[in-house]
């Protein structure tokens, strides 16, 4: 198994520095822009002469001094050359720009995810029909995609470094795969945790039952295990098998520390990356793999992807108080009437004796889940919650800047800034 210490599990919370760029604070220029011009540079960049007066696009923050400097450089250098200058500069709080949708984020690999889509369900498998039709009922829930789709746009953000003019084979398994455990985490996930709905439709286990939805998320990873081998690639094997154990790592060590008020935060951030950012993290950094790209540039996209889930995993908590069961799909509170003490919770802890009492009670008494999540909001266990969120997206950022100024790129980052723009 591969040593966890060799990819720097580092989950401290130092902020990066923000860069001034000294523009009018009343400017700006929406996303939509920023995705029109890297494509635009992609497409045309060939046919235009070195001796075009450098361009430079930002996207400022109205009302703030602060902006995002995409580009001091020609359109040709952008294409040939790594993105240099300062990191971007995350403000979730602009008000002035349209909010990110998947749909218009995924644009620029949708063709790949339609291919993934019709791949799919036939490489479950048909040996059974129970387990096929478990499949179709997973499958066809209207997930999101976002694995697979980060798959694809590091395949060929990192293609582009090396010259490769369209993705192999091997990018494309890898997304697959990904996606079929990612599937097969869901179905035990909903198991474990009793959900009899997901996504709007039916749970397998409601549906089918418990052990037929075991066998069905069972019979996914194995699946998936026998695919990843016939990759042929030591290295991405050895990425990809652990997930899988840091899926059960985490449960165990979640099962461990229920209505536990003495759990730390690094403790809660190991949880989270063994539950989410594991799998991102080995998907990112696969694809980069399958590039042919060097460690350097291999290593900061599992960066890229540990920053980013370990952000998404806080957000998903953060919503969890935030949102009203109609938007969650299930009550608010439910982790915490679980005894599944998340980020918010522990900053909230550190300043409200009174909660302690609460949770270590298991919420005997009538309305003292009620109290406790007022607490929680009170204590500023979101606000907290919050920033920390923030700061494992500005490193997330800044794992990007090796890879050249792309429509891929801009995709990238903007996954960031949806993550973010869920708790705005």
């Amino acid at each position: 198994m591969m040593s966890m210490a060799c990819h720097n599990l580092d989950f401290g919370t130092s902020v990066l520095d923000l860069v001034a760029c000294g523009c009018s604070s009343n400017s700006s220029i929406d996303r939509s822009s920023v995705r029109n011009y890297a494509k635009t540079v992609s497409r045309s960049s060939s046919s235009r002469g070195r001796g075009r007066a450098v361009r430079r696009l930002v996207c400022c923050r109205e009302k703030l001094a602060q902006c995002r400097v995409y580009s001091t450089k020609t359109p040709d250098t952008l294409l040939n050359g790594v993105g240099q200058g300062p990191p971007t500069v995350l403000n979730s709080k602009d008000e002035s720009r349209s909010l990110i949708s998947l749909t218009n984020l995924f644009e620029v690999v949708a063709d790949d995810l339609r291919t993934l889509n019709q791949n799919l369900q036939s490489i479950v498998g048909a040996e059974n029909p129970v387990l096929m039709s478990a499949a179709e009922q997973i499958f066809g829930a209207g997930g999101k995609r976002m694995r697979p789709a980060l798959v694809f746009l590091v395949s060929r953000a990192t293609a582009e470094l090396v010259g490769l003019k369209e993705l192999t084979k091997e990018h494309r398994r890898l997304a697959e795969i990904i996606e079929m455990i990612h599937t097969a985490s869901l179905i035990h996930d909903d198991v474990l945790d009793e959900s009899d709905m997901r996504r709007g439709k039916e749970t397998v286990h409601q549906l089918y039952g418990t052990r037929v939805a075991v066998l069905a998320g069972d019979f996914m990873f194995a699946q998936s295990s026998w695919y990843l081998a016939n990759l042929e690639n030591l290295e991405v094997i050895k990425l990809i098998s652990q997930v899988i154990k840091d899926f059960a790592s985490g449960e165990i060590k979640q099962a461990s520390s229920l209505f536990d008020c003495d759990v730390e935060l690094d403790e809660y951030m190991l949880k989270s990356y063994y539950k989410t950012a594991s799998l991102i993290a080995a998907s990112t950094k696969g694809a980069a793999i399958f590039s042919g790209v060097d460690s350097n540039v291999s290593n900061q996209m599992y960066e890229y992807g540990k920053n980013l889930g370990l952000s998404f995993q806080i957000v998903d908590d953060i919503l969890d108080f935030t949102q009203s069961a109609e938007q969650l799909g299930k009550p608010a509170g439910s982790d915490l009437a679980k005894g599944n003490l998340t980020a918010p919770v522990i900053f909230a802890l550190e300043k409200e004796p009174k909660l302690r009492e609460i949770i270590e009670s298991e919420f005997c008494e009538t309305g003292s889940l009620d109290e406790a999540i007022k607490l929680v909001k009170s204590c500023g266990g979101i606000e907290r919650a919050q920033e920390l969120a923030k700061k494992k997206a500005d490193l997330a950022i800044q794992n990007l800047q090796g890879l050249r100024r792309s429509a891929f790129r801009v995709a990238l980052e903007e996954m960031v800034m949806y993550n973010l723009e869920r708790i705005d």
